[in-house]
């Protein structure tokens, strides 16, 4: 991390979390009963605590997948205990960060974390107004792709920490741009195909869309030549995480951590046009101020976005048939909501609600909640995974933050309505994952063990059959000190699985790669290095295709 900071293309990123935390640390400082930071330190501190814990324990710190860290809880702990836990993690979900903080800044978050936390300012409509960019008019975009390339079957990659995503061709496994985004890049959509598709089917998935933990939202057109393929940007909010775009593909909604609220923007322009509040009252009946947006999805077959408020404990369905009239359902489910994924069907909706080990099942045809599953701890599905078992019928499963397990459901109330939203069966994993992703056409099921503390499990992904449910093989992707493997993605036809490297130890430079395998095999085809911590990849075909 102390690389991290220095970084050029990241000094803006940087300079505007600062500023938009920022507060009188003297009277923070005041304030605070025990420990104290210079000036200097406490704003550091805040940039650190603001990139890296504030997605799990909050801004305000009062937590959500991550404990509460008020100082009422920390100066019970003390600088010691609390150095020692942010570096080399917990059991319970939490990974080290020895390799990625200095421990000068270990020291630092530890002190900054037993003092109050400092309130952020909020952002007006015409605050996001004065980031809209373009870069390439809606006029002067191309009728047809200019590269020459197959499209299709380009994987878009997340650099979280170089700021950029990456435009990989997934037939020669060759970089075809570096695109300039915002501060760590934490989700990239596209268009998909809809039931009441309205725009030219031959142009579904061709614009992606990205947004940063800083808020950023970039518009990325495929059919541009590599150098023009950032077409527009915005930013939305000071932290944010999700993203979507209208089935009709008018419209883009992202969601903010901080201020907590959802933005509808134009799809063609960025423009932000309408901002709606999500704080309000949880399913304790309890007023939450910072009531995050942790998620959001467009439905296959309705006219609507799935929005998840990660501490009311709510998912709101929003219509988006008339902006300026707009519809919100609003369904009481469970703590702390996450990622989700949809059934094979496009009408079920199935997210984690982390806090509660369950899984929330939403029917987005009836506008209801259908169903809440019982899981192992703290699930975290990722983009999720769909296949037919045997036994079931069709099923969706989630990797767990707090435990190697792989748990996996019914999700066919209409053909198998005995085994609809009912455990089928778990796997057993070596360590706690973060992703899982399988396909149609494959036999097999991938998961990876991101937040295991062991640097051999970290590094490792596991594969187990659909039919057998066992584990036919544990891949070392990496043996690379400060190293670990993420998030797997199969190519267009499904003939291969692609697996991130993450560089975590030496995050300000290109040392990360993806290494692409053999589905059938499980051997390794090939790596494409040159890349910045990798995260999350997404194939074109397949995202607007919905396929899982």
């Amino acid at each position: 991390m102390k690389k991290t900071l220095t970084l050029g293309k990241l000094a803006a990123a940087v300079t505007l979390t600062t500023a938009a935390l920022s507060g009188s640390t003297g009277a923070f400082a005041a304030a605070a009963k025990s420990p104290t930071l210079s000036d200097a330190d406490f704003e550091t501190a805040k940039t650190l605590y603001f990139q890296r814990c504030a997605g799990c324990h909050g801004v305000l710190r009062k937590g959500a997948t991550g404990k509460s860290l008020l100082p009422e809880e920390t100066l019970k702990k003390g600088q010691k205990r609390l150095e020692k836990i942010i570096s080399y993690g917990t059991e319970g979900g939490m990974n080290n960060f020895d390799d990625i903080f200095s421990k000068k800044e270990i020291s630092m978050l530890a002190t900054y974390i037993q003092m109050e936390p400092p309130v952020p300012p909020e952002m007006s409509l015409d605050m996001m107004k004065e980031y809209t960019k373009e870069y390439v008019a809606p006029k002067d975009y191309p009728t047809k792709p200019l590269h020459g390339l197959n499209w299709k079957n380009f994987f878009v990659v997340i650099e979280r920490d170089a700021g950029k995503a990456a435009i990989i061709d997934g037939d020669n496994h060759k970089i075809v741009s570096h695109i300039d985004t915002g501060y760590a890049v934490h989700v990239i959509k596209g268009t998909e195909h809809h039931k009441t598709d309205a725009k030219p089917k031959d142009e579904v998935g061709r614009f992606w869309y990205t947004i940063g933990r800083d808020g950023k939202v970039n518009k990325i057109d495929l059919w541009q030549t590599p150098d023009k393929m950032l077409v527009a940007e915005t930013k939305m909010a000071y932290d944010a995480r999700d993203i979507a775009v209208s089935g009709d593909g008018k419209y883009v909604i992202a969601g903010g951590y901080w201020p907590p609220h959802f933005v509808i923007m134009d799809a063609e322009t960025l423009d932000p046009l309408k901002v709606v509040s999500s704080r309000g009252i949880n399913v304790d009946g309890e007023y939450v101020n910072e009531a995050r947006v942790a998620a959001i999805y467009t439905t296959p077959n309705e006219p609507t976005w799935m929005v998840a408020i990660k501490e009311l404990g709510q998912m709101w369905q929003v219509d988006y048939s008339d902006i300026n009239n707009l519809r919100i359902d609003q369904m009481d489910t469970a703590k702390f909501l996450h990622d989700g994924f949809f059934d094979p069907t496009g009408r079920y909706f199935q997210i984690a609600a982390n806090a509660s080990n369950q899984m929330v099942v939403v029917d987005t045809k009836e506008r209801k909640l259908e169903k809440i599953i019982d899981v192992a701890s703290l699930p975290h599905p990722g983009p999720g995974a769909n296949w037919t078992d045997k036994k079931c019928g069709p099923v969706g499963a989630t990797t767990h933050l707090g435990k190697g397990e792989v748990s996996v459901w019914g999700n066919d109330p209409i053909g198998h309505p005995d085994q609809a939203w009912k455990m089928c069966y778990t796997v057993e994993t070596d360590g706690a994952g973060v992703f899982i992703r399988t396909h149609p056409d494959s036999q097999y099921v991938w998961a990876d063990q991101l937040k295991h503390p062991e640097p051999e499990v970290q590094q490792s992904v596991q594969v187990f059959d659909k039919d057998t449910h066992k584990i036919v093989k544990t891949i070392r992707v990496t043996e690379e000190e400060g190293k670990a493997a993420l998030h797997m993605e199969f190519n267009q036809d499904g003939t291969e699985v692609w697996v991130s490297v993450w560089n975590r130890a030496d995050a300000s430079n290109p040392t990360g790669e993806i290494v692409v395998y053999d589905a059938k095999t499980l051997k390794e085809i090939t790596r494409i290095k040159g890349l910045t911590t990798p995260t999350g990849k997404f194939n074109v075909y397949n995202r607007m295709n919905h396929k899982t």
